[in-house]
């Protein structure tokens, strides 16, 4: 019989200060391989901290995080082999003077392991799997709002040569449908879906948007004031009716959850 497979994330009893501010206090967290998560709560409970966290370019202050079995002391940067985590930011921070084939393959250009060729066919299979293929030699400026975060979705796909070909990534997305309108919205969804499939991974998704929430996640967690308050599947989301869920849910003025300022 094979050894289960350990937790991708874990969190344990871990804060984050900065300064006097308590960002987070005392998050414990479990993301399994597979599964996809998505962290809600209003602006300013910590979301875009834990994404951070994630990917390496913030430390905890006190308690531990885990990342596929390994205890993460030091940023990503300062780390010889680092986990393999890949954040797709709000903004799809694409390199205006670089062509797509370029963007997306940009570590992969960087590294020098691979010929053009061998780049030119892994970044090929990334486009297609986004619905882009044959977009490689289009510029950032040729393409609209939606199409150049699917680019970014491409970038995430990417295989690391030098990484195990078991390696199963954690995608990290933040707030991947802001400012995007309905239609658009709905085709990133289905990618977020569609790239951790692809990848093999796990992903957690920081998002408002009700529609994002439901179609990209199977399992949620609610943050206020840098607290866990709620996490359940996205069914019990959906109908249960904890006020903390309630309230972002419905998007009402009454409930446990006020604004420290207007």
């Amino acid at each position: 019989m094979s050894e289960p497979c350990p937790p991708v994330v874990e969190m344990r009893d871990l804060s984050l200060r900065r300064g006097d501010r308590l960002i987070l206090d005392g998050i414990d967290l479990t993301l399994m391989p597979g599964e996809r998560l998505a962290i809600v709560g209003p602006s300013g409970a910590g979301k875009t901290s834990i994404l951070r966290m994630l990917a390496g370019l913030e430390l905890a202050s006190a308690g531990e995080l885990w990342l596929f079995g390994r205890h993460q002391r030091y940023l990503r940067l300062d780390q010889r082999d680092p986990p393999d985590v890949r954040l797709v930011s709000q903004n799809p921070a694409l390199l205006g003077s670089l062509t797509v084939l370029e963007n997306v393959g940009f570590l992969l250009f960087r590294d020098g392991r691979l010929s053009e060729g061998e780049i030119r066919e892994r970044v090929a299979r990334c486009l297609a799997a986004v619905g882009l293929g044959g977009y490689e030699d289009r510029m950032p400026g040729e393409l609209s709002g939606g199409q150049q975060k699917r680019v970014s979705f491409a970038r995430a796909l990417v295989d690391d040569p030098g990484r195990d070909g078991a390696s199963r990534p954690l995608l990290l997305f933040d707030e991947p449908t802001a400012g995007l309108d309905p239609v658009a919205s709905t085709r990133i969804e289905d990618l977020i879906v569609t790239t951790t499939r692809v990848a093999g991974g796990c992903s957690v998704v920081v998002s408002h948007v009700i529609s994002t929430i439901e179609r990209a996640a199977e399992r949620v967690v609610l943050l206020y004031q840098g607290r866990l308050r709620w996490q359940g599947s996205i069914e019990a989301f959906r109908s249960g009716d904890d006020p903390f869920v309630v309230q972002f849910r419905t998007g009402s003025l009454s409930g446990p959850m006020q604004p420290t300022e207007l």
